[in-house]
């Protein structure tokens, strides 16, 4: 899929303009290494001067890792179809990075605050390497 591809479809799923995200980032992990819980969603004045809070976020794994990488969240819980989906931690669900595979999940609520199940790491690469390009889709117009 081409970055034309990926973004047309964030922006169809999302109902936003191409305008709202920001440029795609692609990150490598090898083996240790990780990514601590976070929020993307921020109300930090330079980012929110620019296209407002991260409303949304498009992680899309380029690589299979054969032990390790899965990102997790500790605050939410699966449902539905998705439940199959997610392996089950004693607190929140984490996802196996599969190449091909693309996770889009909210940073924040529709009365415009931050989604406290949106908290999100990358556990450590225990085998093999971790690619994955995101694409966060902002409010309003990011320049």
């Amino acid at each position: 899929m081409t970055r034309s591809k990926v973004v047309d479809s964030l922006t169809g799923e999302t109902k936003e303009s191409r305008e709202n995200g920001e440029g795609l980032q692609v990150l490598h992990y090898a083996i240790g290494q990780k990514f601590e819980p976070h929020f993307d969603y921020t109300n930090v004045s330079f980012v929110t001067k620019n296209g407002g809070p991260r409303m949304a976020t498009l992680l899309m794994y380029l690589s299979d890792v054969e032990k390790g990488g899965e990102t997790v969240f500790p605050n939410a819980t699966a449902k539905g179809k998705l439940s199959n989906q997610c392996l089950k931690l004693k607190s929140g669900i984490s996802v196996k990075p599969k190449m091909g595979d693309a996770l889009l999940f909210w940073s924040m609520k529709p009365d415009g605050s931050r989604d406290p199940t949106s908290l999100h790491g990358a556990s450590p690469v225990i085998k093999g390497d971790k690619w994955s390009a995101t694409k966060w889709m902002h409010v309003n117009k990011y320049n």
